[in-house]
């Protein structure tokens, strides 16, 4: 018994059970799903559903925005654009608000001629026309920014900017006033106009931008902010890539600062012996940052356009998504008195936090006068909104 049970611990092997035999034992139905990954939650069913699948009812363009009967000319025009480019500051932090309500107040009454255009409609010529006849007569002041359009405002406004600028003297103050009421046209001013301190302060103040020469303005991107594309050609990269290194082939031959737009003594000399004389250009304050604000804001208007899939979708569609997806005054109204919750919070939408508040026909107006989009008649869903071209 003794020799037994020697031999049966001797061959005998104790085993212990493997931990994957219990998870062996589960379904192949448990196992599966435990290693497959989670399902993707599918799209909110209206997300597809509020974009317009087929192409809108053409029933004809519209040319003028404004449905006020009252609008005839481009001062009302201009006034309506003013008054309605921000929409009423809802409640917010205090910081928030008073930067918001500062944006407001310091920005001057710029208005672009595009904006003018769409509102009015009719004959872009006439509109012109009455701009020029107004710009003559010392009523608007027409302000050019090269590549970026132009805009128009008030001439005693423009006056009352400067006078109460705290950057210029009184002697300064008086003789750009004296020059802006001699020459309701002009778009440039001769640095011989004022002297060098003056000019100097004029253009930190503001009013003025750097110096240039009226070659310089006629040429396209010719100075020396143009980029290195356009101030050679392929023929030119060309001839250097083959001369040898060192020599003055290699480096675009003689005359190449003045073949890409350069400058030199030489060049700018006329015939009289004597280069023109450097110009400065007419600005204001804030028109940067006013154009800064536009173009981002027409970016963003042409972005929600651009998800239907036609590039068009009816207006007040294009205004929700405009507004952040929230509801109506009267409906957010009667949803806070049944105690129902009303989304997001208008200071919390791109619309306040980017663009302070513009108002989405304001926008529409600025991307309809500068041709990124027209506006057509349905016959079914109201007004349509279609991109015509990305810049």
């Amino acid at each position: 018994m003794t020799a037994n049970r020697q031999t049966r611990l001797a061959g005998g092997r104790i085993t212990k059970p493997s931990p994957s035999s219990s998870s062996s034992s589960l379904p192949s139905s448990k196992k599966t799903s435990a290693r497959s990954p989670q399902a993707k939650k599918p799209p909110p069913a209206d997300y597809e559903e509020d974009y317009f699948q087929d192409h809108l009812d053409d029933q004809g363009l519209v040319l003028a925005l404004a449905t006020d009967l009252t609008l005839r000319d481009v001062p009302q025009a201009m006034a309506r654009a003013r008054s309605t480019m921000f929409g009423p500051v809802p409640g917010m932090g205090s910081k928030r608000m008073a930067k918001t309500v500062n944006f407001h107040a310091g920005l001057p009454g710029f208005v672009s001629a595009g904006h003018v255009h769409a509102v009015l409609g009719g004959s872009p010529t006439s509109v012109e026309r009455e701009v020029a006849t107004l710009e003559g007569r010392g009523v608007l002041r027409r302000l050019r920014v090269r590549g970026r359009g132009e805009v128009l405002i008030r001439q005693d406004e423009y006056e009352g900017l400067v006078s109460r600028c705290s950057k210029l003297d009184e002697d300064t103050k008086g003789l750009y006033l004296r020059f802006l009421r001699e020459h309701p046209r002009a778009g440039i001013m001769s640095v011989g106009t004022c002297d060098e301190k003056q000019g100097d302060a004029l253009v930190r103040a503001g009013f003025l931008t750097g110096g240039t020469t009226t070659r310089d303005e006629n040429a396209s991107l010719g100075g020396f902010y143009g980029r290195p594309e356009d101030k050679t050609s392929l023929a030119s990269i060309a001839a250097a890539s083959r001369a040898a290194s060192g020599g003055i082939e290699a480096v675009g031959g003689v005359g190449a600062l003045q073949n890409a737009g350069g400058s030199s003594g030489a060049s700018r000399l006329g015939r009289g012996g004597v280069g023109p004389e450097p110009e400065y250009r007419i600005a204001a304050p804030g028109h940067g940052s006013y154009l800064k604000l536009v173009s981002a804001a027409v970016e963003h208007l042409m972005s929600l356009l651009s998800r239907s899939k036609y590039g068009e979708m009816p207006e007040y569609l294009l205004r929700e998504r405009w507004d952040g997806g929230i509801a109506s005054d009267d409906a957010r109204k009667m949803r806070r008195a049944r105690g129902e919750f009303t989304g997001v919070l208008p200071w919390q939408t791109k619309k306040w936090r980017e663009f302070y508040g513009l108002e989405f026909g304001w926008v529409l107006a600025e991307a309809m006068g500068t041709g990124r989009l027209e506006v057509f008649e349905t016959g079914s869903v109201g007004r349509g909104v279609r991109k015509l071209r990305d810049d």
